[in-house]
């Protein structure tokens, strides 16, 4: 940002695009010098942990500076805002704990150590997989026996009683749900995960709070500071401004983003649900509150924070009020922040929006990793059309990312699937987005002729067509349908295709990330409706109670030498993982796509310095054949094994392909 200066060329305040409000960043740390100084003295800091500050600090704060200046430099209060942010960062930093300063070295050092080969992930309700926090640290063996490194436990804080969006109405950022336990018992967890060689996840629900929060709650009551932490509004008059350029995100749920609040007389921004009060973050001192309960947050142990719903973040006159630059600012902002204070914490970005807008939050001063939404999207797509050319156009320039970044590359999570892919990327391999989200609609909730898959809508909008999809992977892949015909072949293939998809993202590029309960093949669990707080929200229908009765199943058939369908996806699925870990050429995100000359084979090569490695999958139900030259030239070899099957390949003649195989070749 480049801003005129009358003083002249050679004013100490002239700015460039290089340095942005370099002098002004530089005085006010000098004038805010006497404050932390103060701080350091009260809260009895050592001097070479406020040394070690001191060189992140130096590091971090002119771009800091620059956009907190941005964002607020225009407030009558802002130097007094910019003094409360430092003094925050101060203090989170006097309060973390000596392990997780040794931690934050190591990843000082290694800032690329989420892109080995030997993360891999899984996510789960804790409720849902083990009752309470102190149940859960029972199944870190378990954890480790799959082959997991990293576990993001979805939303566990306080929340509003009945419906609160599946945890994603906070009432209260420093205290756990009491039906899951305590702060102190989220700390043991992550203690023994970190023991354990697994990095821990939890989300920062930072663009609304539940409407019984504290600082909602002395909003309701006439509190004119916390009034202004929303967006609060007497009438309609602004609200209707903002609706003519806003989309709708639940239209079944409620019309609109305001919702009326009786006890106050006003309306109050509400993007999800009207219990989800949107903070303003025009605000600063919202800004230096939610930066207190990150911090909180961060010093209980925590390896990485998911942002959730990031692209909403900031609020703009005459704008869809999504992906706009101050979003980004605000993130880069707590970037910063972090970067400064629990330097061994990272950002995981949540945006299901236009996969344009998706990569613009990635980046190693913004948000490190992200979720993967039109991946997840185009290999179901690729699954209904028996057909990559949609999946292969997406990936020849969306894959590659900036250095010291990941995706995180997933099938199923606790949300919907949204058909997030490129209405442009469509048209040139010859479709309609329209159109086609229609059949895939209808596909996954088993509408159309031929469908394996056993999908229930989410939130369907009449007018205008919009539909998403709910279901496990089991069921969507056909599992569901394949138990109730009873049919021995169709069962095989719905294995095969879940474990098709499993072998993609685990060897893409990137951080494969499981929704738990897919390493059994969980079915839709129906019996969502009858609990009240979640009967009007099918996307209960994924999110079913773990079966713990499986694992002794898994047990009794390994020592007869049975066979079951959940104990053969476990097994295929933990071998797939150990796979993964042994392989070099899975690290980082370097792929490199190769056209088979075949629609229904998707082909792409990983490389990790000196390692290669060939993945190959069949999106078909029939036998596919693939040119032996093709992986000679793409492989750089004349023989392959593929590590998969241990079956030996060489590229002097063609080979065939089963129905929905995915081959792993190195050359051997």
């Amino acid at each position: 940002m480049i801003v005129s200066n009358p003083n002249g060329a050679n004013s100490p305040g002239r700015k460039s695009a290089n340095a942005p409000y370099q002098f002004e960043a530089d005085l006010s740390l000098k004038r805010l010098r006497p404050a932390l100084d103060a701080a350091w003295e009260r809260l009895q800091v050592e001097p070479a942990d406020v040394h070690e500050f001191e060189l992140r600090l130096t590091e971090h704060w002119r771009p800091l500076f620059a956009l907190l200046m941005h964002l607020y430099g225009s407030r009558y209060d802002f130097f007094y805002h910019l003094e409360q942010i430092l003094l925050t960062a101060a203090e989170a930093w006097a309060a973390r704990s000596p392990v997780l300063r040794e931690q934050d070295h190591h990843r000082i050092n290694e800032p690329d150590w989420f892109s080995s080969q030997k993360v891999v992930g899984g996510a789960l309700y804790v409720d849902l997989f083990s009752e309470n926090l102190g149940k859960l640290r029972q199944y870190i063996g378990y954890f480790k026996e799959l082959g997991l490194t990293y576990l993001h436990l979805m939303p566990l804080f306080a929340v509003r009683p009945g419906d609160n969006d599946g945890g994603y109405a906070i009432s209260n950022y420093r205290s756990v749900d009491p039906r899951l336990g305590t702060v102190e018992d989220l700390r043991l967890l992550a203690d023994e995960l970190r023991a354990a060689g697994i990095v821990l996840v939890l989300d920062f629900v930072f663009n609304h709070t539940s409407e019984d929060h504290q600082w909602a709650l002395q909003a309701q009551a006439g509190d004119p500071e916390f009034q202004r932490y929303y967006h609060i509004y007497p009438d309609r008059e602004i609200p209707d401004q903002y609706e003519r350029t806003l989309r709708e995100i639940f239209p079944t749920v409620r019309r609109g983003n305001f919702t009326w609040h009786d006890g106050m007389q006003q309306w109050v921004w509400t993007t999800f649900n009207s219990f989800q009060w949107d903070l303003n973050y025009s605000n600063p001192a919202v800004f230096r509150a939610m930066l207190e309960e990150m911090f909180f947050i961060a010093n209980t142990g925590v390896d990485m924070l998911r942002l959730d719903a990031v692209a909403f973040i900031w609020k703009q006159m005459g704008t869809g009020c999504e992906n706009l630059p101050e979003a980004h600012m605000l993130i880069q902002a707590f970037n910063r922040l972090s970067s400064i204070a629990t330097p061994g914490m990272l950002f995981k970005s949540e945006a299901i929006v236009h996969p344009d807008d998706v990569v613009k939050y990635i980046g190693e001063r913004e948000c490190q990793v992200s979720y993967n939404p039109t991946l997840m999207a185009l290999l179901w797509e690729s699954l209904a059309t028996r057909n990559v050319g949609l999946l292969s156009r997406s990936l020849s320039h969306r894959h590659q990312l900036p250095p010291r970044t990941a995706w995180v590359n997933y099938l199923r999570c606790h949300d919907d699937i949204g058909w997030t892919f490129d209405d442009a990327d469509a048209a040139a391999v010859g479709i309609n987005g329209f159109d086609h989200r229609n059949f895939l609609n209808r596909f996954y909730t088993g509408q159309f002729e031929g469908s394996f898959a056993r999908g229930v809508p989410f939130q369907e909008n009449l007018q205008t067509g919009d539909m998403r999809i709910s279901g496990t992977m089991a069921s969507l892949a056909g599992l569901e349908q394949a138990i109730e015909e009873d049919s021995e072949e169709l069962k095989e293939l719905a294995i095969r295709r879940m474990l098709l998809l499993q072998g993609i993202t685990l060897s893409i590029g990137g951080i494969p990330l499981l929704y738990l309960g897919e390493e059994w093949g969980m079915l839709n669990d129906y019996d969502f409706v009858k609990d009240p707080a979640k009967a009007g929200d099918t996307r209960w229908i994924h999110r079913p109670k773990m079966q713990w009765h499986y694992l002794d199943e898994l047990d009794d058939h390994i020592a007869s030498g049975n066979g079951s369908i959940r104990s053969r996806i476990f097994l295929s699925l933990q071998r797939l993982i150990a796979l993964r870990q042994s392989l070099p050429a899975l690290a980082g995100q370097q792929m490199k796509l190769v056209d088979l000359g075949n629609p229904h084979v998707l082909c792409f090569v990983r490389m990790h310095e000196a390692h290669r490695l060939i993945v190959i999958a069949n999106f078909s139900e029939y036998p596919q054949t693939i040119a032996g030259n093709l992986l000679r030239t793409a492989g750089l070899g004349r023989f392959f094994e593929d590590v998969i099957s241990g079956d030996t390949i060489a590229s002097s003649e063609p080979h065939e392909m089963e129905s929905y195989q995915i081959m792993w070749m190195q050359r051997i």
